[in-house]
Formats: C-alpha cells, sequence, structure tokens
C-alpha cells in the first residue's frame, strides 16, 4: 500500500478519526513543594484533548523520573508516586479527576535522586466533558513525607512516553 490517503487521514482531525490513538513525549521538570513535614506534590501539564465528549479508551505510560543529583534539599532515597488525569493535584492525594488517565503508581525507592523506570496502565474507560475545549492532560506527582527539607521546593525532571486511545464522540 502506499502512504498517500490513508497517511493523510492519520493525520487529520482527531475529531473526525475513528480511533485516535497518540503518543505523548514527555520531558520537563515538576516543581515538588512539600508544607512543613509532609508530602509533597506537584504538577507537570503535558498535553490536551481535542474538544468535543471523549470516550477513553485505555494508556500505558514509561517514566523516568530524577533529582539533580546534588540537591540538599532531597532525599538520595526519595521515594513517591505518580497519576496522571485531566485534572491537577490539588492537596497531596490523588483521587477522582487526577488519576482518571493513569492509575496512582508508586515510585521509587530512588538512589543517588534518580527513580527507576515506571511502566503504568489506565485507570478505567471513561467519557470525558471536553466540549468547551479546555481539558488538560496533567502529570501528578507526590513524594513522600520527610523526602524534601521541610517547606522547601525541589525540581524533578521527569522523562518518557504516554501512550493514549480514545474516539471523539461528537461535540456540541
Amino acid at each position: 500500500m502506499s502512504k498517500g490517503l490513508p497517511r493523510s487521514l492519520s493525520r487529520g482531525d482527531k475529531r473526525k478519526q475513528e480511533m485516535v490513538k497518540e503518543r505523548i513525549v514527555i520531558s520537563g521538570t515538576v516543581s515538588v513543594v512539600a508544607v512543613s513535614s509532609a508530602v509533597g506534590f506537584g504538577t507537570l501539564v503535558i498535553g490536551d484533548f481535542p474538544e468535543g465528549n471523549i470516550l477513553f479508551l485505555g494508556s500505558v505510560a514509561y517514566l523516568n523520573f530524577s533529582g539533580t543529583g546534588s540537591d540538599a534539599n532531597l532525599t538520595a532515597t526519595w521515594d513517591g508516586d505518580f497519576s496522571i488525569g485531566t485534572g491537577p493535584d490539588a492537596n497531596g492525594a490523588l483521587p477522582g479527576i487526577e488519576v482518571d488517565i493513569i492509575a496512582s503508581t508508586a515510585l521509587g525507592p530512588a538512589v543517588a535522586e534518580i527513580a527507576p523506570l515506571v511502566r503504568a496502565t489506565n485507570a478505567a474507560q471513561a467519557i470525558f466533558d471536553n466540549t468547551d475545549g479546555s481539558l488538560e492532560i496533567n502529570l501528578n506527582v507526590l513524594l513522600d513525607a520527610n523526602a524534601i527539607t521541610d517547606d522547601e521546593t525541589v525540581v524533578l525532571t521527569v522523562t518518557g512516553e504516554l501512550f493514549l486511545c480514545y474516539t471523539v464522540l461528537g461535540d456540541d
């Protein structure tokens, strides 16, 4: 088969495709804040969905997290969790829309501030209302209590990929 029309159709408007298989390359930093000796948390926006009613079918993520290697405010053997959801983490817990794309998944323990590569899968199938076009894909990170010096912020570098499968069920 030549690459003409089929290739053009697969690169067209996502709202008109029957099934969207998307690969999001993640490469960025997350600022994680710990208040007192509580859990530290932070969010990184990594993408968005097309406008419409999104029938989310599944996802797989392969992610690697690391500190700077010399951050005095981050323990070398930090531990934590991450999730991917349509909502940012608001309080150092991962419920509801904070985990509706990738369920809460354990990280670490880190060695010399570098956590091992993590593979995580989707939480459950769902329909996301993105008829206003504002829905984001958020990477939410939690670091265990006492992994960060009290009242400090640390920066974690995250690299990896997120694979999504969904379809758009119309728009209003």
